[in-house]
């Protein structure tokens, strides 16, 4: 613990935690063993966090969102476990207008500098968020998804499993699984390949992928149309669950 910090009595400090100097950690926090919190932190109230994070100078966590319907209900921030949260990255407690009331950040990601993660977003595990990206209220990014530095993501939008949105694109619909989305309009660029090889896709795993999504963006087809006929002349198997899963139950559309 460092002298020159304020940390409240009421916060909830683990063993082996390092509290750099000019900290400020509010009551009802919890931080989990092992956690390095770097100089000139903020760490609101009503904020978990799990072990082994490293928190850089200058972030805040677990400020009051920037929506006009918040009425200074307790909200909350959680924080999963050996996350990396680099400098002047901001995250915003969740809301009761959006039924959810937290915000969540899973276990094992890279949140890079300047990165705003606003209200009620879900971030899950082994993301990559890319310097100064800005996610809007109730944004969910699915595990081993990457944002591209600069990009901003509307609100309610969907970053699905292993897909990469490039930099400085502008997401206003959702990005199914395991695609690669760039440009701006932000459309579909193919399948996320070294992605996928460097967690171990196997060649048949990915030429699965890529016969569904050239049924989906590439066969002239409604999307409801392409989803039947994905399930009509591809074979069941997790991955053609996950896509269809997805592409259904997307409430603001995916991108074309």
């Amino acid at each position: 613990m460092n002298s020159m910090s304020f940390i409240h009595p009421q916060a909830k400090i683990g063993t082996g935690v390092e509290i750099g100097p000019f900290c400020y950690i509010d009551k009802n926090v919890e931080i989990g063993d092992g956690c390095r919190i770097g100089p000139h932190v903020t760490i609101f109230e009503h904020v978990r966090m799990g072990r082994d994070c490293q928190v850089w100078p200058g972030a805040v966590l677990g400020g009051v969102p920037q929506d006009l319907k918040f009425a200074g209900e307790e909200s909350y921030v959680e924080i999963g476990a050996r996350n990396m949260i680099r400098e002047f990255v901001t995250i915003h407690r969740g809301t009761a207008a959006s039924g959810k009331l937290t915000t969540r950040v899973g276990d094992d990601n890279l949140i890079m500098c300047y990165v705003h993660i606003a209200h009620d977003c879900r971030i899950g595990n082994h993301c990559i968020l890319s310097g100064k990206a800005g996610l809007a209220g109730e944004v969910d990014v699915d595990d081993w998804a990457i944002v591209g530095g600069g990009a901003l993501l509307h609100q309610f939008t969907h970053l699905g499993s292993h897909a990469m949105l490039g930099g400085g694109c502008i997401l206003t619909k959702d990005v199914p699984p395991y695609a690669l989305a760039g440009r701006n309009p932000v459309s579909f660029e193919g399948v996320n390949l070294v992605g996928l090889r460097r967690r171990g896709f196997t060649h048949e795993q990915i030429e699965e992928i890529r016969r569904i999504y050239r049924i989906i963006y590439n066969d002239g087809l409604n999307v409801s149309d392409a989803c039947r006929v994905v399930e009509q002349t591809i074979d069941s198997s997790e991955l053609r669950e996950t896509i269809l899963s997805f592409v259904r139950g997307s409430s603001r559309g995916i991108i074309r």
